[in-house]
């Protein structure tokens, strides 16, 4: 079982440096994103994109379907519970949850979504815009039911879970022609996406946050899809896309770096699991028990 937990040694990472950061304060988890971190916002729009039916759930307790496209829960729930908070993290849009339940913790993120409008149009999801829209009138909500002080302090406290950008290469550059017209090379994409990325921090920055883990991508050429359609090359992963990924990360570090020196008060943490992901799906064994 040497390497069996080696996936949460990632998430104790990004809990104890934000324990050690500010003594632990963290009541509550916010998060943005795509699909890996949607706990089921996308079972309320008109949207082909949906994991609310079996066999997505079977392992979540009651063996539901959540909306979270997983068998189970999904990593912001693990983080929230290692706080010491809830087990799961509630989706904005889920009529069953009300502002109390979403003091200590609560989700924006949609699935499909991107850091581009345009990735969002494709499945007619919610755009990352709307995402803070979204936050902007949780915020509103938290005031009028916390009053200003304790409102405020869970801004500011918060531990704020960033995870997208998938998409806008898959679903969108490398899938449909406008992008790739527009932007001649993916390395030119990758720099308008890293503007889109910085411009989005900085806007929730000045909404309050200040504790923000930003995961980069993973290695999206060994995705399922992405290896099934992998015919030529025995269904391996697709180095061009993992190649991308590198890179994309590289310069996400680089913004995360140049906004903790910009921004006074800003502890965002590059939360990069590219190569615990890799090492999962190119040696399965060492994260089976026994080995």
């Amino acid at each position: 079982m040497r390497t069996k937990y080696t996936l949460f040694l990632f998430f104790i990472e990004l809990v104890v440096h934000f324990s050690i950061s500010n003594s632990g304060k963290v009541p509550a988890i916010i998060v943005f994103g795509d699909s890996s971190v949607d706990s089921g916002n996308n079972n309320f729009i008109p949207t082909i994109a949906k994991s609310n039916f079996e066999p997505y759930g079977r392992d979540f307790p009651n063996g539901n379907p959540t909306g979270r496209f997983s068998n189970g829960r999904i990593p912001s729930d693990f983080i929230s519970e290692a706080f010491g908070l809830k087990s799961i993290v509630p989706a904005y849009l889920d009529p069953s949850y009300d502002i109390y339940d979403f003091a200590t913790g609560v989700c924006f993120a949609s699935a499909g979504t991107g850091y581009d409008n345009a990735t969002s149009n494709v499945a007619d999801v919610i755009p990352l815009w709307k995402e803070v829209e979204f936050y902007k009138d949780y915020q509103k909500k938290l005031r009028a039911c916390l009053g200003d002080e304790k409102a405020n302090e869970i801004v500011k406290e918060a531990l704020y879970l960033v995870s997208i950008g998938t998409n806008d290469f898959l679903e969108n550059y490398y899938t449909l022609p406008d992008r790739r017209a527009q932007f001649t090379t993916v390395q030119k994409y990758e720099d308008f996406l890293i503007g889109l990325a910085e411009n989005f921090l900085r806007k929730i920055y000045d909404l309050g946050a200040r504790k923000i883990s930003l995961t980069g991508l993973p290695p999206m050429g060994c995705l399922p899809l992405e290896r099934a359609l992998n015919i030529m090359d025995l269904h391996g992963c697709v180095d061009e896309y993992n190649d991308v990924a590198l890179e994309f990360n590289a310069k996400l570090g680089r913004l995360v770096t140049k906004l903790n020196k910009k921004l006074p008060g800003f502890q965002l943490v590059d939360a990069n699991g590219y190569n615990i992901l890799l090492q999962i799906v190119t040696q399965p064994s060492h994260f089976v028990s026994g080995t």
